[in-house]
């Protein structure tokens, strides 16, 4: 029996654990994570605060999920060094603890780059953990003037999650439009104008030229007025400990298919690794939670002394605002195939033979089919494309297709 240890306790960290658990009944598994928290959906954070949910049900596993699967956990502890040599990880605390096979699972952090003027605002915060919902959550009132620095994701969630409990909303991106890695320019417009209706105020293609305790001036020369500063600009990968023991690195830790990194008896997983997508066919950084838990479940079995490749991913993001949901996946390149109709929006990107991206917002049904096209690279010649880009449907596939992995989607 060997001892496996994870760093992390997100959703790579519980791929793993599972992972390892589907051929290794019997090791040893320690989980140590930084937070306090048993594992958490962290794309449940804004909808805490917004009161859809609770922290019972953030929870990414039941309770019993450490007990069931015979994992050690040590939460609110921090790992801060690898010796591979003598494979050991050092916490904060000075404990030494030893390891056969270490996953390094540790995600992302909120990157907060140099403001003039930043460090004099007290009520600055980002929003990416529970903790940073909760620290939020308690400096908010119904009379709040509230500045959200950056439009991607982790900003409108957090403008959705505290929308209807503060007196005012600004958004500031220096992007020409909201959720610029995600949404084309037309799409983006109209999840825009759905935002605005709920009093929510953007200055695009703009950004802070100085920041003052309780109002910021804008390259534009803009002035907005604040009393809560959230700081949404981005994350930067967690890869320190891997790049400390000279581990290979881009812009996050690189892994093979088995998620192995270039040091032996380290694995990788999450949002702290590249992945090779292939829709563009090259390594990238795609920090989303359903590939971070597939990477971290292939980790585990291969741990485990099974085996399993990590080589289908693709660029995926599923989300809603107010209500109001989109979903895209892939590379928004070739040909397209656009369809708008009301709040309904559809863009299909295609070429060489293939279904490279998507953008579906409003009507979202049926979009798993193109999930599927994308990422099984099916020959757009072997299905009734033209009827697939209208209406996607199973009734576009050959008999022998329709009762494959393409019926899992429908």
């Amino acid at each position: 029996m060997s001892k496996i240890v994870i760093i992390g306790n997100s959703a790579a960290a519980i791929g793993c654990v599972e992972g390892v658990r589907s051929v290794d009944k019997f090791s040893e598994i320690l989980i140590i994570s930084s937070e306090k928290y048993h594992t958490y959906s962290r794309p449940l954070i804004s909808y805490l605060l917004y009161g859809k949910t609770d922290e019972q049900r953030m929870k990414y596993r039941p309770d019993s999920f450490y007990a069931d699967n015979l994992v050690d956990v040590m939460l609110g502890k921090t790992v801060t060094a690898i010796d591979p040599k003598k494979h050991n990880v050092k916490l904060e605390s000075g404990e030494v603890i030893g390891y056969d096979k270490l996953l390094i699972a540790t995600g992302s952090s909120p990157f907060v780059p140099p403001m003039k003027g930043l460090d004099t605002v007290e009520n600055k915060f980002t929003f990416m953990t529970l903790d940073d919902a909760h620290a939020l959550g308690e400096a908010i009132k119904p009379d709040s003037k509230v500045l959200v620095i950056g439009a991607g994701l982790i900003g409108l969630k957090c403008v959705e999650g505290i929308a209807d409990k503060v007196g005012q909303i600004t958004v500031v991106d220096m992007a020409d439009r909201i959720l610029p890695s995600v949404l084309d320019a037309e799409g983006a417009q109209i999840v825009q104008e759905s935002i605005e209706k709920h009093g929510v105020s953007f200055y695009l293609n703009d950004s802070t030229d100085e920041i003052f305790p309780d109002k910021a001036i804008l390259k534009s020369g803009a002035e907005v007025e604040f009393d809560i500063l959230v700081v949404a600009v981005g994350v930067r990968p967690n890869i320190s400990l891997l790049k400390d023991v000279g581990g290979e690195c881009g812009r996050a830790i690189k892994t093979n298919n088995k998620c192995e990194t270039s040091v032996k008896d380290i694995y990788a997983a999450g949002d702290c690794t590249e992945s090779y997508d292939i829709t563009i066919g090259a390594e990238r950084v795609l920090a989303l939670l359903p590939n971070a838990y597939l990477q971290g479940e292939a980790a585990g079995v291969n741990m485990g002394g099974g085996e399993k490749t990590y080589d289908n991913a693709i660029p995926m993001n599923a989300m809603g605002m107010f209500g109001y949901h989109m979903i895209t996946a892939g590379s928004y390149d070739g040909n397209v195939y656009t369809e708008r109709e009301g709040e309904n929006y559809k863009k299909l990107f295609y070429k060489n033979n293939r279904l490279m991206g998507y953008i579906m917002i409003g009507d979202i049904k049926r979009a798993g089919i193109y999930t599927a096209l994308i990422k099984n690279q099916t020959p757009l010649d072997s299905i009734d494309f033209e009827l697939i880009k209208r209406k996607p449907q199973l009734m576009a596939f050959s008999a022998e297709k329709r009762y494959a992995d393409l019926a899992q989607s429908h």
